[in-house]
């Protein structure tokens, strides 16, 4: 389908690599204000532009990798918006944890232009994305499932389509969200007692992932953790503020439907106190620091 043209919008931790992977199949523009960002993504391949308009003209589909609801509107409807220069059928893909309500605003606006809309939040990290090994969930109606298909086969290792309407996905990914982040701030924790009991964080941290406490986040996360003390910064492969807003996200979802969430709740707030310290553009697995700022030497 190399005819079948892609514009990616956002070249950031997740775009660039969903991107390079995409471009293998598809034909791929990608749209940054950033230069080192732009300048990547001509490395691997990519029709690179600063004009999102201009990028997003005759697309067949625009995946957008945004932060949040705010940036999802503007890239949308702003002054240089893209939905005002994509023709009747295209579609809208967004992959960002931006939440229910977000997809709820956008979606009557790109239906009354005839733009589809694929709610597909995806799962994963960047390593991931770059190797199309990503967990992606997917609300949408037939007709916008149907023609991004193939695109959503070569992202994913794990494609769930978990409703037939944009929001769906939001929904799922948000599920998917509580526990990410409270499995972080367990990881956290537990490797910090681990310290403080005297214990060798990493035969620790072995140990822990060989048993029934082992999880991805807790052997992802958790070797970073390992790091979190030295005097060079940890690679920033998922940012602190960004569980910030997920665990906002997971918290008021729980609050509308009349749901108590408190392992999600109190989450919520470590990573609050670390936004709080400055640590937001961190690791998200510098919350470990949050739990012990000084890590006390065996």
């Amino acid at each position: 389908m190399s005819n079948f043209t892609i514009t990616i919008v956002g070249l950031g931790a997740m775009g660039l690599p969903m991107a390079t992977n995409l471009a293998t199949d598809f034909t791929v523009r990608g749209v940054d204000i950033s230069e080192e960002r732009l300048a990547l993504g001509k490395g691997a391949g990519i029709d690179v532009y600063t004009n999102v308009q201009e990028a997003a003209t005759g697309a067949d589909a625009v995946l957008l990798a945004v932060r949040n609801q705010a940036q999802l509107e503007q890239a949308l409807f702003g002054d240089t918006g893209i939905a005002s220069v994509l023709t009747p059928g295209a579609a809208i893909i967004v992959t960002s944890t931006v939440g229910i309500e977000a997809i709820d605003v956008v979606a009557p606006r790109l239906k009354e232009q005839k733009i589809l809309l694929v709610d597909a939040p995806v799962s994963g990290g960047p390593v991931r994305a770059g190797e199309g090994d990503l967990l992606v969930t997917v609300g949408a109606d037939d007709e916008a499932y149907d023609k991004v298909l193939p695109v959503l086969e070569a992202m994913s290792s794990t494609l769930v389509r978990v409703g037939d309407a944009a929001g769906k996905g939001q929904a799922m990914k948000t599920v998917n969200q509580l526990l990410c982040g409270i499995h972080i701030a367990a990881a956290g924790e537990a490797l910090a007692l681990a310290n403080r009991l005297g214990l060798d964080e990493k035969v620790a941290l072995d140990a822990l992932m060989g048993g029934a406490a082992s999880s991805f986040m807790l052997g992802d996360r958790g070797a970073r953790m390992l790091e979190a003390y030295g005097e060079e910064p940890v690679e920033v492969k998922s940012r602190l503020d960004i569980f910030v807003k997920d665990m906002g996200i997971v918290t008021d979802a729980a609050r509308k439907a009349g749901l108590g969430v408190p392992l999600a709740a109190a989450a919520e707030q470590e990573y609050l106190a670390g936004l709080v310290r400055g640590m937001g553009a961190e690791d998200d697995s510098s919350i470990i620091r949050v739990v012990a700022p000084e890590r006390i030497e065996g």
